[in-house]
């Protein structure tokens, strides 16, 4: 972190909120730098100490789910005739955390946590997405192979990941990245066509036993597992006496 820092930008680093968070929270009084009020836009330097004041009723409380999306519905911006996840869960404030294609189904996480977008998406994060997918056409004796050493899609290579055999046209796969339809597109690169594919597990959450349509409360110990492994643990939104020094 380079310093001076405006005081929005270490907050949003140090995983309290996001910028525009941030700014709420400054606004609310909940900031003080040095034992004053912070302003927005102040700008902090390392040996000051920035402390984040959480009061009761103050800060929504989070909420963390685990959906099963069904084929054709829709994870973003639904267009005419179509149905959005929206329309189907509907509690207030909640978004998907990236997509899963129309033709697609399984487990995606709902919140209303904007943290755990950029923490969850990010490239520059690994995180483990487990898939079950089956194909049109027999697997090819080298496809096993060959997609987990990486296939070319336009201009990029995949990173490595890792596939299990579970049929002559089924296999499961883990992958630590999310590009746009991605294993479609690997299939496609090595001459499969993806008949049906569903995400089974994001990181340590599993769609286990939930039936499709359905939703369940990511919370306990499960929840503690996901927001660590996110970095996001010391920090969840809700929890009081939370203190930042520098």
């Amino acid at each position: 972190m380079k310093y001076p820092i405006r005081i929005n930008k270490y907050l949003a680093e140090e995983k309290h909120s996001t910028r525009r968070g941030a700014d709420e929270m400054i606004s609310k009084g909940m900031v003080f730098v040095n034992g004053e009020l912070a302003k927005l836009g102040q700008l902090v330097e390392e040996r000051d100490k920035v402390e984040v004041r959480y009061r009761a009723g103050t800060i929504k409380k989070s909420i963390y789910l685990a959906y099963n999306k069904p084929r054709g519905i829709v994870t973003h911006s639904a267009g005419v005739g179509e149905e959005d996840i929206k329309d189907r869960v509907k509690i207030e404030g909640i978004f998907p955390v990236g997509r899963l294609d129309k033709d697609s189904n399984g487990l995606i996480i709902l919140t209303n946590d904007g943290r755990v977008t950029k923490r969850l998406l990010s490239p520059e994060f690994y995180h483990e997405k487990e898939y079950i997918v089956t194909t049109k056409e027999k697997l090819r004796a080298n496809f096993k192979q060959k997609m987990e050493d990486g296939v070319r899609i336009g201009a990029d290579k995949t990173r490595p990941c890792e596939v299990e055999i579970l049929g002559d046209k089924k296999f499961k796969i883990i992958l630590t990245e999310g590009k746009n339809r991605q294993i479609r597109r690997m299939c496609a690169a090595v001459f499969q066509e993806v008949e049906t594919l569903r995400r089974v597990r994001v990181m340590n959450v599993e769609i286990g036993n939930l039936k499709e349509g359905e939703h369940r409360n990511i919370e306990g110990e499960e929840l503690d597992i996901l927001l660590r492994s996110l970095g996001l643990k010391d920090t969840e939104p809700g929890h009081s006496n939370t203190n930042s020094s520098m």
